[in-house]
């Protein structure tokens, strides 16, 4: 707490600390709210073993959020509310280090709330209209200028070999223990080529992307519950429409937790799956490619596999990338992930139809 209490002090020298909570569950960096005597404001610790590169990853999101901005005054929103907002030290950088660590500060955005669990399919139309809308408002965004924040993000190929080494690798020594989960991976070690291959040749066209479309990235306002803002930038950088299209499902179309044990609770449930299919394509769905229109029912498969993939991977190294709460947390989100792949792939005709119905 005191070094929360001097990171809030050497930012903002004219306010007085009041208090600090722990905000969100984010699995990477340390996220509170700090209450001062004027305002509210979201700190962050940022993990950099994880973003390695700061200027890099502060310059995507002061560019990113500068352009949402323009458009929200340019739409007739509240700029404040439209995007984040990052504060300024007292010298003019968008960040602090203290004692070795990194810290930003955004200012708060109040009346508003996210949703952790997917129970109203309301709730996944209206965040298939944030997120669509977020890519629709970033079309005219030059993809190249952004930065590569975490080098491979949704490379699937990449993922794939990081996974073969942690076999071979083995540094936990529980190989030998997830068999059935490795032979799973290595079953589909073609298909994790499908959207790298096409993107690499340039028929896959490369977009401005969140990469991380998680529900409880949407924030909802408390009084229209409506949605009202994107949020977790961090790992906005060069991707593909697939790739957010893809992970929103992953984490939306089911009831069941990401950690979830007992997996016969994990569902896959078509009617989560069109109500945000029919949000996210009624705001982006005109900029959409007829390659990346082809590709689309298998966004949900490859992004839960990719998902799958790297939990499986941090369980054999060790856990040294997802924070755990308990021993096995990775082996069992692991498992969930690919109860779910498994679940899409009975249903891609179903998920073609769907999209093929908003389109």
């Amino acid at each position: 707490m005191d070094e929360i209490k001097n990171v809030v002090k050497a930012y903002l020298p004219n306010e007085n600390f009041v208090s600090c909570a722990p905000l969100g569950n984010g699995h990477i960096n340390s996220t509170f709210l700090v209450t001062t005597d004027r305002n509210q404001y979201t700190l962050q610790k940022v993990n950099t073993s994880i973003f390695k590169d700061v200027d890099g990853l502060m310059d995507n999101i002061q560019a990113v959020t500068h352009h949402i901005r323009a458009k929200a005054r340019m739409q007739g929103i509240d700029p404040a509310r439209a995007t984040l907002h990052f504060m300024l030290t007292p010298e003019g950088k968008r960040y602090l280090n203290y004692n070795g660590d990194v810290y930003r500060i955004y200012k708060y955005i109040d009346k508003a709330f996210s949703i952790e669990k997917m129970e109203n399919p309301q709730h996944f139309y209206e965040a298939g209209i944030a997120f669509g809308k977020f890519a629709n408002d970033l079309s005219d965004f030059d993809a190249s200028q952004l930065s590569e924040t975490i080098k491979n993000f949704h490379n699937t190929v990449s993922r794939y070999n990081d996974f073969e080494k942690a076999v071979s690798d083995n540094l936990s020594g529980r190989a030998s223990e997830v068999a059935d989960e490795i032979a799973f991976v290595r079953a589909r070690e073609g298909f994790t080529h499908m959207f790298v291959d096409k993107l690499a040749d340039g028929s896959l066209p490369v977009r401005v992307t969140h990469n991380d479309t998680k529900l409880n990235n949407v924030l909802f306002d408390e009084e229209t519950n409506l949605p009202t803002t994107v949020i977790d930038l961090d790992t906005v950088m060069p991707g593909s429409y697939l790739y957010d299209f893809g992970d929103a499902m992953r984490s939306g179309s089911t009831h069941a937790a990401e950690d979830e044990k007992d997996l016969s609770l994990v569902d896959f449930d078509l009617e989560l799956y069109e109500a945000f299919t029919k949000g996210y394509l009624s705001m982006c769905k005109d900029s959409l490619t007829k390659v990346e229109i082809e590709l689309l029912p298998y966004a949900s498969i490859m992004l839960t596999l990719e998902c799958g993939i790297r939990f499986l991977t941090d369980h054999l190294n060790g856990d040294t990338y997802f924070r755990i709460h308990r021993e096995g947390h990775n082996l069992d989100r692991c498992r969930t992930q690919f109860k779910l792949v498994s679940l899409m792939e009975q249903n891609v005709d179903n998920m073609r139809k769907i999209i093929e119905k908003y389109l």
